[in-house]
């Protein structure tokens, strides 16, 4: 699991927050420590597994993977928060980009799929984060274009372990209502000659708010704190859902530079984002 990155896109203000109220902060003392011991008890667990992991199946990580998938699974029970999926994840190595729009991203994506993420090189550093990200085979890059080469080749020799790496070209959260343009860099690293038959799917995440809340419930942007953000989703009564849709997965040599491979990966991630919009905006049928 991959730890949030520092924001830098600025939109609107968030709506105020008075904070929780009685029942609110009853439900972030029993949400609040199951979700540590959770995150804490997985971390331990594949800790402990890794050694005879790594001895096994070197870089792979076929068990301990699994165990980070499952401790988002539960992290996303603890906050009562429902992920409805549209498609099938890419069952190949590969990537998946997707549309940033909050740290819930990250549970989001890896309950469903066994992945590693792609995160700036100063979470590694960052206390508690920093270890959960390490421990789950996180890949560190820093955003310098002198190490440019070097990324790339870090990258390259994680796919060809066959290592199905997650990452968010847009290089900033949003309030999850749009889609940024994507910054084509790291696209660099799959045009590659020894891997062909390579691909890359597109994967939009869409939030719904809960009932009566305001559509950018779950964005995490600008200056927004980590610690207010999760405090509202330990203490929210009754949560909304995140929407996974997993478009097919484009073949990497069919387009002729990285910059055509992130428009096109781009066009699919907001396309599944506006149509999910315009449903929204739809009015509901009368059940018969």
């Amino acid at each position: 699991m991959s730890a949030p990155e520092r924001m830098t896109w600025h939109g609107a203000d968030p709506a105020a927050w008075d904070g929780p109220g009685l029942a609110g902060w009853l439900r972030v003392a029993w949400r609040g420590p199951l979700l540590i011991v959770v995150m804490l008890g997985a971390l331990l667990v594949s800790l402990a597994l890794r050694p005879l992991e790594r001895r096994i199946w070197g870089l792979s990580r076929p068990v301990t993977s699994r165990i980070t998938q499952a401790a988002c699974r539960a992290g996303l029970f603890v906050l009562r928060l429902r992920l409805r999926v549209t498609g099938q994840p890419m069952q190949g190595h590969g990537a998946m980009v997707a549309n940033h729009s909050s740290w819930l991203d990250i549970f989001a994506l890896n309950a469903r799929a066994s992945v590693y993420f792609v995160s700036k090189a100063e979470v590694a550093s960052w206390p508690g984060i920093g270890w959960l990200a390490r421990a789950t085979g996180t890949v560190f890059i820093r955003r310098d274009r002198r190490e440019a080469t070097a990324q790339v080749r870090l990258l390259r020799e994680r796919l060809a372990r066959g290592h199905r790496l997650v990452f968010f070209p847009e290089g900033t959260s949003t309030d999850g209502r749009r889609v940024l343009p994507f910054k084509a860099t790291l696209f660099a690293a799959f045009l590659s000659p020894d891997q062909p038959d390579l691909e890359i799917q597109p994967v939009s995440v869409v939030y719904r708010a809960p009932d009566g809340a305001e559509p950018r419930f779950y964005g995490w942007w600008g200056d927004m704190a980590f610690g207010p953000h999760m405090l509202r989703m330990l203490s929210t009564r009754r949560h909304g859902e995140i929407g996974l849709i997993y478009h097919a997965p484009l073949r990497v040599a069919d387009h002729p530079d990285r910059k055509a491979l992130a428009r096109a990966l781009e066009a699919q991630v907001r396309a599944g984002l506006d149509r999910s919009d315009a449903l929204d905006d739809q009015p509901a049928m009368a059940e018969a």
